[in-house]
């Protein structure tokens, strides 16, 4: 008899930011290995067209819009959760913002509050939420995606660099708490990889063949290559993983 280490059928899961990008390929992942998926981002659109990808290709999910800088939306989703479903085994924090490129003595106050409270705020009291469900039902899992930028500020990407280093610190620290009650807490840091929110760091040919330049590889990474980091943080091949933050950035760091 073979064991699916992999196999997520019968959990309930949130990816937040799931309208593209990383988490986009990180909730069809999920899906595709049985996964109820809550694809959630803004917009409901956008979550509604993945969502309908996944069941689509045979997979269950459905789209509900929260935006993790706005409170009222953190409690309007668990409440949802808890009437539809009563219960949240895994969380995937990876909407983030990063409204400001430029040197960070120019950063204005607008910048600085809207990363803070999407990047740090909501992660926290997604994780808060998150964590109270997983509490009643026994334990559960959940990953935050910070960057390499955690380890490495980058450049003209201050305030934005301060909010991921302090989303380490964050999954280390519910890790530590959470861990007596059953809950995994763990994270992705992604280098260089190709997205929307990455943009401009692919606009400018320079600054983009600086990036490569560093990666022993020699290339960006593809949303999807993330997403398979996700899937192990969350299923039981990484039982005994927790509090751990793993790079996959082509071997930048090194």
């Amino acid at each position: 008899m073979t064991t699916n280490l992999f196999d997520l059928k019968g959990k309930i899961a949130l990816v937040t930011g799931a309208s593209r990008g990383i988490g986009e390929e990180i909730a069809k992942l999920l899906a595709e290995q049985g996964a109820h998926v809550i694809v959630s981002s803004r917009k409901l659109e956008d979550c509604e067209s993945v969502a309908s990808e996944i069941k689509e290709a045979g997979g269950s999910a459905e789209a509900y819009p929260c935006h993790v800088g706005r409170l009222e939306d953190i409690h309007a989703i668990f409440q949802h959760i808890r009437a539809r479903h009563g219960r949240l085994d895994i969380l995937v924090n990876n909407a983030a913002t990063n409204p400001y490129f430029g040197h960070i003595l120019d950063t204005d106050l607008s910048s600085f509050e809207k990363t803070v409270e999407v990047n740090l705020r909501g992660y926290f009291f997604m994780s808060v939420e998150a964590g109270k469900l997983m509490r009643e039902n026994g334990g559960g899992a959940i990953v935050n995606t910070a960057s390499v930028n955690a380890l490495q500020p980058g450049d003209r990407q201050g305030i934005y660099s301060i909010t991921k280093a302090a989303v380490v610190n964050m999954t280390r620290a519910f890790a530590k708490e959470c861990g007596p009650l059953g809950i995994r807490v763990n994270a992705l840091l992604p280098g260089l990889t190709k997205t929307r929110f990455a943009g401009a760091l692919f606009a400018d040919q320079a600054t983009y063949e600086s990036w490569v330049s560093q990666i022993p590889l020699r290339r960006h990474a593809e949303p999807r290559e993330m997403a398979g980091t996700v899937l192990y943080l969350v299923s039981d091949a990484a039982s005994y993983t927790n509090g751990e933050c793993i790079v996959v950035d082509g071997g930048l760091t090194i």
